[in-house]
């Protein structure tokens, strides 16, 4: 199944990209996306890559089990004060 992932704030401007296609095995979950971008783009690793998550417009969980066609858009941690 193919997904897209919308990249927002800083993981947009680390790899330059406004979104990005993934392929993924069937019955795959969130938590199998953001490993799988993880692998191909090591510099979100460095920047402490542990993103707050969407799928379809809606917050979701690692778990959330991914369907074919699904928008996954990932946010870097809020911080502030």
């Amino acid at each position: 199944m193919t997904i897209t992932v919308k990249l927002f704030a800083s993981y947009r401007e680390l790899l330059g990209e406004e979104e990005i296609l993934l392929d993924l095995e069937e019955g795959a979950c969130v938590g199998d996306a953001l490993s799988l971008l993880k692998l191909r783009f090591p510099v979100l690793v460095d920047q402490g890559y542990s993103p707050l998550t969407a799928c379809n417009l809606e917050h979701v969980s690692k778990r959330h089990a991914l369907r074919d066609g699904d928008e996954l858009a990932i946010f870097p941690p809020v911080s502030g004060g």
